[in-house]
């Protein structure tokens, strides 16, 4: 392969697998920022995560599945994403049970119990044995291309879990990958816990750990190399790069509630306004919240502020309200009945002012939902916001829908299993339709649309009575292309990259020690 490497002639490509020490400390980030460099050096890449457990998914091009996380991976390699990047994704409903998604396809809930395998008889199941597909799809990425960065899941030291697992050591032992573990040393005991992660494992596995990476260091990296050293000498592994704290970095996440681009909701730090005023805006974060990523679109326009409200007084200076995604449609009606949110929504289109609902958030805001399958909750009066009846279809709708709104051209993806049957109002994007100024679509992904953005937004500040204006050069894909290059900036200039290539080629290095006491596989 080589750094500046050709295409592939054949053969098969190189790998790592990027382990973390608890969830959250930086993989999908470290794994995007590794794709985005050697896409950069020339070298052939694709992303892989054999299991994601996220509400926030993606569709591609034909028509599969797959972890939005993943797909920002593999717009960070400069490649087309696919299921084979992440061919087993569950999306929880509940504590206990998910929704499994094999292959881009929806095949049933399963409870955790299920999935990995905790039978009666002491077998194991369901887990265990999606364990050679994984690899063979991994084998297949290795193929086409030059290297194969692999994202692990929570950290590989959950030996709990060992014995039925695809996506950490049970892959790398399986595809024989180096690992690389990060460690967040913002959280604090970064030692501790790459020590303790070593330790937990048994031999086997610790044969392929080859060294660590620690992640959002603020300060003098020279304090920190002592301690780096006699890590060193108890673990005989290296560190391959102390990567500096940096706001706004996070890709497309998995769960939370943060708006990544800008990477704050603050109005302080907002980029000022183009016109007058700023916009406000008000997400509501309801239960099993899914593809909460639609706002980053949003929060990308200077003026705009994105703030999560989950109380009706923080929705009174809200110049937009916005009802997202969510895997649980009729426990977000509840919610928002609950909290005084569904009055306050009913006082917002009363009064004319701009509500926008998006997939689960649309079908809330309708007259009627019918739900045997996702809460089987049969017949469940909606908001009546919308001329809208949905019927839930066993079958997901999954598609990539392009169009035209507000007379721009705009483009989306839909994941989701309710029929709507619209009985008035304007269309507006797809099966979606407007009455007033409340909105609603099942299109994710619609605002990052540039000039269709700009022109809702503007339709939303004219029913706000705000004196807000877009900017006119506001691009979306520039940002995210901005920030996936600023990733390969942090691997390029504070990793060991000649050495994570050697990893990457050559596999861990031969005859590391091993760390006591292990775990018995």
């Amino acid at each position: 392969m080589g750094a500046k490497g050709s295409a592939r002639s054949g053969g098969k490509g190189g790998g790592l697998l990027v382990a973390g020490t608890t969830s959250d400390a930086g993989k999908s980030v470290v794994t995007a920022g590794i794709c985005r460099w050697l896409a950069r050096e020339g070298i052939s890449v694709a992303p892989f995560k054999a299991q994601n457990m996220s509400l926030n998914s993606f569709v591609t091009r034909d028509g599969a599945e797959i972890g939005r996380a993943q797909a920002m991976q593999a717009a960070a390699a400069r490649v087309e994403p696919s299921a084979l990047m992440n061919p087993v994704l569950l999306k929880p409903g509940s504590d206990r049970t998910s929704q499994v998604v094999l292959m881009g396809r929806a095949v049933g809930e399963m409870s955790a119990r299920g999935y990995f395998g905790n039978h009666h008889d002491g077998t194991y199941g369901r887990r265990e044995e999606l364990l050679e597909p994984v690899v063979a799809c991994l084998e297949e990425l290795r193929r086409t291309h030059d290297a194969v960065v692999c994202e692990g899941a929570g950290s590989p030291a959950e030996i709990n879990l060992r014995r039925t697992d695809i996506v950490n050591m049970g892959l790398a032992r399986a595809a024989r990958l180096p690992v690389l573990v990060v460690g967040d040393i913002d959280r604090g005991g970064v030692f501790a816990s790459l020590f303790g992660t070593t330790a937990l494992l048994a031999e086997e596995d610790q044969a392929l750990l080859a060294g660590y990476l620690v992640n959002k260091f603020r300060g003098d990296v020279s304090l920190l190399e002592p301690g780096l050293e006699m890590l060193r000498k108890l673990t005989g592994r290296s560190t391959y790069g102390v990567l500096p704290f940096r706001h706004g970095l996070g890709i497309d996440e998995e769960d939370g509630l943060r708006v990544s681009l800008r990477g704050t909701v603050r109005e302080s730090e907002v980029a000022a306004p183009h016109g007058a005023d700023v916009l406000r805006v008000a997400v509501l974060p309801v239960p099993l919240m899914s593809n909460f990523t639609d706002v980053d679109a949003l929060a990308a326009e200077p003026g705009v502020v994105v703030r999560f409200c989950d109380r009706p007084e923080e929705l009174a200076d809200a110049d937009l309200v916005v009802v997202p995604g969510t895997r649980g449609t009729v426990r977000a009606l509840e919610w928002l009945r609950a909290r005084g949110l569904a009055d306050a929504l009913a006082r917002r289109a009363a009064e004319g002012r701009p509500v926008l609902g998006i997939c689960g958030g649309y079908q809330v805001l309708g007259e009627r939902i019918e739900d045997d399958v996702e809460s089987r909750a049969g017949t469940v009066d909606a908001l009546g916001l919308l001329p809208l009846r949905v019927r839930f279809a066993r079958e997901k709708t999954l598609a990539r829908p392009e169009g035209t709104a507000l007379d721009e051209a705009v483009e989306g993806y839909e994941i989701h299993h309710g029929v709507a049957d619209v009985r008035g109002g304007e269309p507006f994007l797809g099966d979606g339709c407007r009455v007033g100024s409340v909105w609603g679509t099942h299109w994710h992904g619609s605002l990052e649309s540039d000039a269709f953005r700009r022109a809702f937004l503007r339709r939303v500040a004219a029913d706000a009575g705000r004196a807000f204006v877009p900017a006119p050069d506001t691009s979306f894909g520039a940002l995210r292309e901005e920030q996936l290059d600023r990733l390969g900036d942090l691997v390029e200039e504070h990793a060991d990259t000649a050495e994570l290539l050697r990893l990457i080629e050559e596999g861990a290095p031969e005859g590391l020690p091993f760390v006591g006491p292990g775990a018995p596989l």
